[in-house]
C-alpha cells in the first residue's frame, strides 16, 4: 500500500457522477488508491467478497493504467475483478453490472476537458450511485477493512452481451430501411468501435468522422455541443438528406444534427421520443430534472403522460426510473434511458433510438422537430454563469429570487425550490437559479418561447442582480 506523504491529505468529494479531478495533480496513484479502497470497504461492508466488481475505462490518459490498478488492488483484497479488455462505454459497463449481479467501477471524466480523469461507483441496479452510497464511500476513505485469500482478476469483453440485448430494445431491421443518410462523429471517444460496429453489424451504411481513440480528443472536448461538433454539423450541411450523430467522451451522452445541419437540442430528443415511443404501446410515466424544457410537460401533458421532475442529475433521474413506471427519462444536458433498459443514460440508444424513430415514421428529423413543435410549443433558452469571490455570497442571491412574486411585466405563478430556485412565469417562461455544487457560482437559467420574451426577461434578471 502507498504511504500518505502529504502533509494536507487531499480531500475527496463526489459529485453528481462520481469523483473527477485533474490528472496527475490530484488524480494520483495515491488518490486512486484511496478511493478504490473505500469503494472496496462499501462493496464489502454491504455485499461482502461474494460481490463480483466488474471495471471499465474510457480513452483518457492514464485511465487503463488506474483501472488495471485498481482492479489488482481490489483483488489484493480477495474480490473477484473481471476487468474489461478494451475501452468501453459506460453504458454498455453498466449494462454488464445489471446482468452480471456486480459492482462496477468505471474510470472516465466523461465529456470534461482532456487534463481531467474520474471514478464512478455504478451499484448492481446499473445506475449512478445515490447520494447515500457516495456518501458512505467518501466516509470510508483511509479507513481500514478485511482482506482474504483468493481475489483474482479476469481481462474480459463486456460488448457481447450489451448488443444481444440491444436486439431487444431497437427494430434493427426498421432501421435498415432509413434512406437518410448517417454521418457519426466518433468524437475520439469510447462510442468508437461499439457505435459503429453495431451499424455494421446490421448493414447500416454511414461516413465516419473523428474514428480513432484520442486522449486529448483532437485538441477540443468529448463534448458533443455544437461547439465541438463543427465539422460535423459543416459535413451534414454540404450534403441534402443527412443527419449527424455523436457521443461524449464515455457515451453516455448524445448529440444530433437535423437535415438542415441543426443542433437538436436534448429535450427536443427526449419530446419526440417519447411521442414516439408511446406510439408503440409504451405505457408510464416521462422523469426530466427541474432544469428540463417546458417542451416536454406540454408534449406529455397532450399525450396523456404523468410528468415526474427530479433536482438536476442523472442519479435523481436514475432513482425514479427505478422506483416508477417509466417510458423515458432525460435531462436537459443529453443523457436518456428508456422501459426495458438500465436507469443509466446511454448515448448509443439515444442515437439507434432517433433512427428507429425516422424510419418507422418515414419522417425526417426536422419534421419529428416540427411535429412536437406543434404539439407542445417552441422554446428558446440561454444561460447565465454568475462567479462570486466566495459560497457564502451565492446564498443572499437565491434568497432574493425565492422573494421574488413578479419579474419585470412577469408574473411568478410558481415556485419550485426542489434544486435551487425554479420560477415559473405563466405557463411557457421559467428562471432556474442552481448554485454550483463545486465552486461559488450560480448559474441562471432561462426558457421562454420567444427570443424577445428571452432578451426581456434577461434584462430584468440584470436589473435584480444589479
Amino acid at each position: 500500500m502507498l504511504k500518505y506523504s502529504r502533509e494536507v491529505i487531499y480531500m475527496i468529494k463526489f459529485g453528481t457522477d462520481g469523483w473527477r479531478a485533474i490528472l496527475d495533480k490530484d488524480f494520483t496513484d495515491e488518490n486512486v488508491e484511496r478511493v478504490t479502497l473505500a469503494i472496496g470497504k462499501y462493496i464489502y461492508d454491504n455485499y461482502g467478497f461474494e460481490k463480483l466488481v466488474i471495471i471499465g475505462y474510457d480513452p483518457r490518459r492514464k485511465a487503463d493504467y488506474f483501472a488495471k490498478k485498481c482492479a489488482e488492488l481490489l483483488a489484493q483484497k480477495g474480490f473477484s475483478v473481471k476487468l474489461s479488455s478494451r475501452v468501453i462505454p459506460t453504458p454498455v459497463l453498466a449494462y454488464n453490472a445489471k446482468l452480471l449481479n456486480a459492482s462496477a467501477i468505471m474510470f472516465t471524466a466523461s465529456h470534461n476537458p482532456s487534463d481531467y480523469l474520474g471514478m464512478k461507483y455504478i451499484p448492481d441496479y446499473a445506475g449512478p450511485a445515490t447520494s447515500e452510497i457516495t456518501d458512505e464511500i467518501v466516509s470510508n476513505i483511509d479507513k481500514e477493512f478485511s482482506s482474504r485469500i483468493g481475489g483474482s482478476v479476469e481481462v474480459v469483453d463486456f460488448s457481447r452481451e450489451y448488443y444481444e440485448h440491444l436486439q431487444v430494445l431497437i427494430d434493427f431491421e426498421k432501421v435498415k430501411t432509413l434512406k437518410t443518410n448517417i454521418v457519426f462523429d466518433g468524437l475520439y471517444s469510447a462510442s468508437i468501435g461499439y457505435f459503429d460496429k453495431i451499424l455494421d453489424a446490421y448493414g447500416i451504411k454511414y461516413e465516419a468522422l473523428h474514428m480513432k481513440h484520442d486522449s486529448s480528443f483532437g485538441g477540443g472536448m468529448p463534448d458533443p455541443k455544437p461547439k465541438y461538433l463543427s465539422e460535423l454539423i459543416k459535413k451534414v450541411g454540404s450534403q441534402p438528406n443527412t443527419i449527424g450523430l455523436a457521443n461524449d467522451g464515455d457515451a453516455d451522452r448524445f448529440g444530433v444534427i437535423n437535415e438542415n445541419g441543426e443542433y437538436v437540442s436534448p429535450n427536443e430528443v427526449i419530446a419526440i421520443l417519447l411521442k414516439y415511443l408511446k406510439s408503440k404501446g409504451y405505457s408510464g410515466s416521462v422523469v426530466k430534472t427541474v432544469g428540463s424544457s417546458i417542451l416536454i410537460d406540454n408534449v406529455a401533458r397532450i399525450l396523456g403522460v404523468d410528468v415526474i421532475e427530479t433536482a438536476v442529475g442523472f442519479k435523481h433521474v436514475g432513482e425514479a426510473m427505478r422506483l416508477n413506471d417509466v417510458i423515458i427519462g432525460g435531462e436537459e444536458s443529453g443523457g436518456l434511458s428508456i422501459q426495458g433498459h438500465i436507469p443509466e443514460k446511454d448515448g448509443l440508444i439515444a442515437n439507434l433510438l432517433i433512427l428507429e424513430a425516422m424510419a418507422d415514421t418515414k419522417k425526417s428529423l426536422v419534421e419529428l422537430q416540427d411535429e412536437i413543435y406543434k404539439l407542445g410549443g417552441k422554446f428558446y433558452t440561454d444561460r447565465i454563469d454568475l462567479k462570486k469571490s466566495d459560497k457564502s455570497e451565492v446564498i443572499p442571491i437565491l434568497d432574493i429570487f425565492k422573494k421574488l412574486t413578479k419579474i419585470g411585466n412577469y408574473e411568478v405563478t410558481d415556485l419550485n425550490l426542489m434544486d435551487g430556485v425554479k420560477l415559473m412565469l405563466g405557463s411557457n417562461s421559467k428562471i432556474l437559479v442552481r448554485p454550483s455544487g463545486t465552486e461559488p457560482l450560480l448559474r441562471i437559467y432561462f426558457e421562454t418561447d420567444s427570443i424577445e420574451k428571452l432578451e426581456s426577461l434577461k434584462q430584468e434578471v440584470d436589473k435584480i442582480l444589479l
